[in-house]
This record gives C-alpha cells, sequence and structure tokens, in this order.
C-alpha cells in the first residue's frame, strides 16, 4: 500500500484552481486504489514559522547539543520531515504568486531543506555538492498560473520561477521523479479557462494509473 501526502499551500480555499486539481487526484486515487493511506497538510491557512538564528543554530548542531530551546525550535520541523520520509507520493499543490510561489510554501522548504536531516554535503564532488538523503519517492506538481507559456520553450520561460525551483530544491533532497501538472490561464476568458482545467484534469487522472 503506497502513502499519500498531499499538501496545499494556497492562500484561496473555495476558488482556487491548485487546490481543485489536489482534490482531483485524491479522489480518482481513491477509486483506483481503494485500499490507500493519505495524509493532508494545509499549509496556505496555516501559520508557517519562518525560520530564524536559533533555529539555524540548531539545525548546524548534533542532536545531543542542541539546548531545550534550540530542540524546540526543530519541532514542527521535524514533524514536516518525518511526513516527507514516511510518504511514498508527495502531491503538491501551489499556485503562481507574483511569478514564483506562495510565501507560505517557502517557509516550509526552508523548514525541510536540513543539512544531514534531508540532504548532506558531497565534499569530493564541487560540481554536485549536495547528496538527497530523500530517495525512493514520486513528486507530483499541481500547479496554476495565471498566465500562459510558462514551460520550456514558451515566451514565459523566463519568468518561471515556480515549477523551476520546486524542481530544483526536491530534486536537492533526492526526490527526481517528478510529475507536473498545470492549468495555464487562469485570468483567462472563462471559455479558454475551461478547456486547460479539463485538460489539467484528465491529466491528473492519466497520471495516476502511470504511478
Amino acid at each position: 500500500m503506497k502513502k499519500l501526502l498531499v499538501i496545499n499551500s494556497s492562500a484561496r480555499t473555495f476558488r482556487s484552481q491548485s487546490r481543485r486539481l489536489t482534490e482531483v487526484f485524491v479522489e480518482h486515487w481513491r477509486r483506483v486504489y481503494a485500499d490507500t493511506r493519505i495524509r493532508f497538510r494545509d499549509l496556505g491557512n496555516t501559520n508557517v514559522p519562518h525560520i530564524n538564528e536559533k533555529w539555524i543554530a540548531a539545525a548546524f548542531k548534533p542532536e545531543a547539543a542542541r539546548s531545550a530551546d534550540e530542540s524546540a525550535s526543530l519541532s514542527l520541523s521535524n514533524t514536516y520531515i518525518s511526513e516527507l520520509r514516511e510518504a511514498d507520493i508527495i502531491v503538491l499543490g501551489a499556485p503562481m504568486y507574483n511569478w514564483s510561489i506562495p510565501s507560505a510554501l517557502k517557509a516550509y522548504i526552508d523548514q525541510i531543506l536540513r543539512v544531514n536531516e534531508t540532504w548532506k554535503v558531497n565534499p569530493t564532488d564541487p560540481l554536485n555538492p549536495y547528496v538527497g538523503l530523500l530517495e525512493n519517492k514520486t513528486l507530483v506538481l499541481l500547479l496554476s498560473r495565471g498566465s500562459q507559456g510558462y514551460e520550456p520553450g514558451g515566451y514565459n520561460e523566463h519568468m518561471n520561477f515556480q515549477s523551476t525551483y520546486l524542481e530544483t530544491v526536491f530534486a536537492i533532497i533526492g526526490i527526481r521523479d517528478i510529475h507536473i501538472v498545470a492549468i495555464n490561464g487562469v485570468s483567462s476568458d472563462r471559455e479558454n479557462l475551461k478547456e486547460s482545467i479539463d485538460r489539467s484534469h484528465q491529466k491528473v487522472r492519466d497520471l495516476i494509473h502511470d504511478l
């Protein structure tokens, strides 16, 4: 039985296209795999703390050398990382905000990128200095964007700091089996948007059978 971790990061609740994509994924997954275990993590409507000096000091110390306050500062980070370790498939819903990702998702990424926990340094290869510690996992990025042309070769590719960033940071922690489904043109006219939504929802359903 595969274990899923479903993460939502949109600040919107009822009108979020990225949340709708994760809902479609979960709905169809449960139809295909009745015996399944799914954990949900909502970042968009919760307070994801930014890392601070105490957090950084604690993260770079061995566990036995940390003070009680330093250990407490890593508590939520430990929870996030434990959820990632347990999951076989990570489903991440993320809208494009200002050509990048929501601030809550960036804060989450800062919490989970921890040396000797999700990555370690490879001093023997300066061209590939990071070794990811979360292996044998699949990441599904379910994205929404206000405009078109953000895919490779598209006219807005140079402004895509959303999927390119997410692919990079998750690869650093060892997750390289990455699939992307995006709704483009959320700000487009209703007819074009409906076509983009329908195509993306079908891609999600098709993808599930390949995982």
